[in-house]
């Protein structure tokens, strides 16, 4: 087959010849590719990893919208009447209202009491779910715990719990979620909204079936709570997670950019051997013209030594970098199956494909170079 392809292609044949002819110089000029493909490939897949990992962390709060008050214009609460309206609203979402405050609780009546937020809530049902125990609905008594704070305090269903001098019991502990601030429920305490004295809410969760949803819901909320003054702030989830991708992917783009540099620096080298072996190959190059080669005969062997030298630095920083990437998404996100996603290995795909027209740009001078030689002057050199 080889033969083949060399009698179909006699260019190839004379640059393979070519390249081994100098293997320590070659394998140089190679290597300067395989780092370059193994570095733009696995900070490729590094960025990836880190974004899939967010994605996880971040689970499903691109679906929900947190309501406030708007307390810059005097607002210090969001009543029964603005609750209704939320609720008319956000008609195909889930509404749960919450109320807040700063409590002293000591835990199973254990050491002394420390000031936790404590959230009031009738129905957190609707918007969480339990690992341990079960959430009531309504919530008429006792309390429900995030998992940390069950963690922390070595709680679970039936354990007590002291607030402000009143002591209820532990009905559920809720499932971790990972999040952030407000959007995680692991270190929630909630007990019954009836437990408030305060008629008002300190704010209200919108969870929807999905972000487009979410986004509808808020548009709503802002058009008929704030039409003649502002009264709530609607914070949508989904745009903080938006903006969240958005750096990393400006992140994952910066560090493609600084393992491109490593493949510049090979299209150096792959230039230098180049014209170092124009210069060797002086004579060889005046007797190929002086039987009958022509410029492009002469040009395309010298391409095709600077593209073999692209493929086969490529092929290996392929596998290199495949290496690499099963080793980050082990560590980053535990699933080594995940280097074989489509993003992955688009990013291997640009990695070769790059390093290979590196080697092919770099290898352009010396081969315009070596075929414009005059016979007569080579072979007298």
């Amino acid at each position: 087959m080889m033969e083949r392809l060399y009698k179909r292609f006699p260019a190839l044949l004379m640059a393979r010849r070519n390249i081994t002819r100098t293997k320590v110089r070659s394998v140089l000029a190679g290597l300067g590719i395989v780092i370059g493909v193994i570095a733009i490939a696995s900070l490729g897949m590094f960025g990836v990893s880190l974004k899939y990992q967010l994605s996880q962390n971040l689970g499903d709060i691109g679906n929900q919208v947190i309501v406030t008050p708007a307390g810059d214009e005097g607002v210090q609460e969001i009543t029964r009447r603005d609750v209704q309206r939320i609720e008319r609203a956000s008609t195909s979402s889930t509404v749960v209202p919450v109320k807040q405050r700063v409590d002293p609780i000591s835990f199973d009546g254990r050491g002394s009491p420390t000031h936790e937020l404590v959230s009031g809530m009738s129905h957190p049902a609707k918007t969480y779910t339990a690992s341990e125990g079960r959430i009531p609905d309504p919530l008429r008594s006792g309390a429900v715990i995030g998992s940390d704070v069950a963690e922390e305090h070595d709680l679970r269903p039936g354990s007590t719990i002291t607030v402000n001098n009143s002591t209820v019991r532990v009905k559920a502990v809720l499932e971790s979620r990972d999040g952030f601030g407000f959007a995680s429920p692991n270190n929630k305490i909630i007990l019954p909204a009836s437990s408030f004295a305060d008629s008002g809410y300190d704010q209200v969760i919108i969870t929807a079936d999905s972000g487009t949803a979410a986004n509808q819901s808020a548009r709503a909320i802002r058009g008929d709570l704030n039409e003649r003054r502002k009264r709530v702030n609607v914070q949508e989830l989904g745009s903080i997670v938006d903006q969240i991708n958005s750096a990393f992917s400006a992140v994952n783009t910066f560090l493609i950019g600084i393992g491109s540099i490593s493949l510049l620096v090979a299209g150096v080298s792959i230039l230098n051997v180049m014209l170092m072996s124009t210069v060797e190959r002086r004579e060889e190059i005046g007797v190929l013209r002086a039987v009958g080669y022509q410029k492009t005969d002469v040009l395309k062997i010298m391409l095709t030594e600077a593209v073999l030298l692209g493929i086969f630095g490529g092929l290996v920083g392929v596998v290199l970098s495949i290496g690499a990437g099963l080793a980050i998404n082990h560590y980053v996100v535990n699933d080594v199956m995940a280097t074989f996603r489509l993003q992955n290995m688009l990013y291997v795909v640009l990695a070769f494909g790059f390093g290979v027209i590196t080697a092919l740009v770099s290898g352009f001078y010396p081969a315009w170079k070596a075929a414009n030689e005059r016979p007569v002057e080579a072979l007298r050199s």
